[in-house]
């Protein structure tokens, strides 16, 4: 399901006074959430790629911060180290949305091979990543905790390898 005509969907980098609602929306996703403090630090580093979707902001109503995705740049690799969308907007493409900004930047940034971990039992997200061209290449035993679970660890390649 994607987001409805009469919805504007806005992607753009995420900005210090975006930090609360992103925590909230973290903290009802996760069952071991980033703290504030840590997304607070990743906008000072460099090879982070930090993206925010915003919905609505017609007619004079402010946006409202519906998700986020958080991507590391090295060299020519690249990770995507966390992404979530508050559960009141979910199934409507705005992960898809956030994901297909963050591998265009990455990409153009020289990065041609993107990676990310997810539950093994999360289908929803399998599903998506795996639309979207992410193919699994490996398994982090125990990775997650609360409860414990493994990762699958998925690859993207963004552009021919040389």
């Amino acid at each position: 399901m994607r987001a409805s005509p009469s919805s504007t969907l806005t992607i753009r980098r995420c900005l210090p006074q975006d930090l609360e609602r992103i925590s909230a929306i973290e903290r009802a996703s996760f069952s071991d959430p980033w703290t504030f403090e840590t997304f607070s630090a990743t906008l000072a580093l460099r090879h982070l790629r930090f993206l925010v979707a915003e919905e609505g902001g017609a007619g004079g109503v402010a946006p409202t911060l519906v998700g986020y995705v958080v991507a590391l740049v090295m060299v020519d690799e690249g990770e995507v180290a966390d992404l979530a969308v508050a559960p009141s907007a979910r199934r409507r493409g705005i992960a898809r949305s956030l994901l297909e900004r963050i591998m265009a930047e990455v990409m153009e940034a020289g990065v041609r091979a993107l990676y990310l971990e997810v539950r093994e039992s999360n289908a929803a997200a399998r599903a998506l990543y795996q639309a979207l061209g992410f193919e699994p290449v490996g398994r982090r035993r125990g990775y997650y905790q609360h409860p414990t679970e493994d990762a699958l660890l998925l690859r993207r390649d963004l552009a021919p390898r040389a």
